[in-house]
């Protein structure tokens, strides 16, 4: 094959399945806990199942076809983490508040899907179930006009909703550009900015329309999207007031490296908190924010034991927030913003176990001043967060800095060890510290019963965190996993927790969980 020739094929391999012309969204089994541990693979076919390798073998008519789904369980165990709906319940509390949780989740998925030469449909439906959660489904803390508190059964319960559903048009052998329309998750980069969320029991899914264009320099995706807000109980609609839009580009062209660069745009209205009564993730105040940026890392083995990523983003545009001290209920401000995130890794192959040793620096802006006129925490848009910043799910990419030392290990072909260490700072302690969900904690000045806020006195150090966790491979059907963290808090936790709520205590995290492919 000449390097004209395999690079044509390689960009070819990337556009269909960044534009989902021959895939079908099938799970990914690897672990999602495995990401910044090992660099991300290569774009790869979607893999069949075992309903789809017994249909095609009965009959050739079924070659075309995707049927089958996927089956994940888990049990979770946490202490020391905050219960949304429980009063007096925050992060690290050690007194007088229920801080305690443990809960079942499940998450079922079914799809069929057709692919032709020239286009291709699928649809897939998700059931996600939880039992125990003491978490509410909508807490309505800090409180947002127009929605309304709700218990059910947790913010990660959707008993039945209509995951994806989107019809592909086109065929880049053939020709460079194609069509894909409907519902459905969209994944870019090490989705750090825009993820489908795996980890969590729902996940994230966008009703939108992306063009893909393709040649031998570069593959592209512009896409229009709103996000699907969950809601259990309801059918599952768009924020019709917040549009996401843009384009993300990759080039395979530069030696022994890709290049992403994007440009994403996020503007959402005052009504788009609240579009819905009681949603189940955190919906947006008005904003018009601008992201652009670039990835550039190492492609798979050409470095020899050496790999590497960085990212790094700039937001500009305008960002509507309460400020203490506002003339008026709410201001506009200027966005200016950014991110950087830097990993490096040296793989030990003629050892036992294989060892990985990674490091990671991640850094977000946050807001230097809470009565000025600018807005400068970044935005974290759209992100898989459980990725990057701990797998205990306390931090996302918001005034925040992030030391990460990993170790992989891979004993047999089917199992994978992974230890990762992150110690974490607050970028500015003019600003919030931010939940995973991109909420800040406390809002912008101190909330009574929290403790949390703006504590510009205070260190700015937040706490180290540990993580094991262990992956067995049984078929490649079917998967095991658990894992363990614990936090250590740092002098902003403690100090922030001190006098109104008697004090900070460590928090441990213990999952078990099996998926299985059908």
């Amino acid at each position: 094959m000449s390097p004209k020739t395999r690079t044509q094929s390689i960009v070819a391999g990337f556009s269909v399945a960044a534009c989902g012309l021959g895939a079908f969204g099938q799970e990914n089994p690897v672990s999602p806990t495995a990401a910044p541990i090992l660099p991300p693979p290569a774009a790869a076919p979607a893999r069949a199942a075992w309903v789809n390798d017994y249909l095609r073998h009965e009959n050739p008519t079924f070659t075309n076809w995707d049927f089958g789904g996927s089956v994940r369980a888990r049990y979770e165990v946490k202490d020391g983490y905050g219960i949304p709906g429980v009063p007096g319940s925050v992060d690290f509390r050690a007194h007088n508040a229920d801080v305690d949780n443990d809960y079942f989740l499940e998450r079922i998925r079914f799809r069929a899907g057709y692919a032709d030469k020239w286009w291709s449909a699928l649809v897939e439906g998700e059931s996600s179930l939880a039992q125990s959660d003491q978490r509410w489904a909508y807490a309505n803390n800090p409180f947002v006009p127009g929605t309304v508190a709700k218990k059910g059964d947790g913010p990660e319960a959707d008993a039945i909703e209509l995951h994806q559903a989107f019809v592909a048009v086109g065929n880049h052998k053939e020709f460079p550009v194609s069509l894909k329309i409907g519902r459905m998750e969209l994944a870019y980069g090490e989705e750090r900015l825009i993820g489908a969320v795996g980890w969590n029991n729902i996940g994230r899914t966008f009703d939108a329309a992306k063009v893909c264009w393709q040649n031998e320099w570069f593959g592209v995706d512009v896409f229009a999207s709103r996000p699907v807000i969950p809601q259990n109980g309801v059918f599952d609609v768009p924020n019709d007031y917040d549009f996401f839009s843009g384009f993300y580009a990759t080039t395979l062209k530069i030696p022994k490296n890709i290049l992403d660069v994007y440009f994403l745009a996020r503007n959402s209205s005052a009504q788009a908190a609240a579009a819905v009564p009681s949603p189940q993730f955190p919906q947006p105040s008005a904003r018009d924010i601008y992201t652009v940026g670039f990835r550039l890392k190492s492609k798979p083995g050409e470095l020899g034991p050496w790999d590497y990523s960085l990212e790094s983003a700039y937001q500009f545009g305008n960002f509507v927030d309460k400020r203490p001290g506002a003339l008026t209920p709410t201001q506009s401000l200027e966005q200016s913003a950014y991110m950087v995130a830097a990993q490096v890794g040296y793989t030990f192959a003629d050892f036992w176990g294989k060892p990985r040793l990674g490091m990671e620096y991640d850094y977000s802006s946050g807001d230097r001043n809470p009565f000025d006129d600018q807005h400068e925490t970044f935005d974290n848009l759209f992100p898989t967060n459980h990725k990057f910043y701990g797998y205990m799910d306390f931090v996302s990419l918001q005034n925040i800095q992030d030391v990460c030392a990993s170790l992989m290990l891979k004993p047999t072909s089917h199992l994978n060890v992974t230890l990762a260490g992150h110690g974490f700072w607050l970028a500015n302690t003019h600003d919030s510290f931010y939940n995973v969900g991109g909420v800040a904690r406390g809002g912008t000045s101190p909330t009574l019963g929290t403790g949390y806020g703006v504590n510009a006195r205070y260190g700015s150090f937040v706490g180290t965190e540990i993580d094991i966790v262990a992956t067995y491979t049984i078929t490649r059907y079917a998967q095991v996993e658990a894992g363990y963290g614990h936090f250590f808090v740092g002098d902003y936790i403690q100090q922030s927790l001190a006098n109104s709520l008697f004090g900070s205590q460590d928090a441990n995290y213990v999952y078990a969980q099996i998926n299985l492919i059908f």
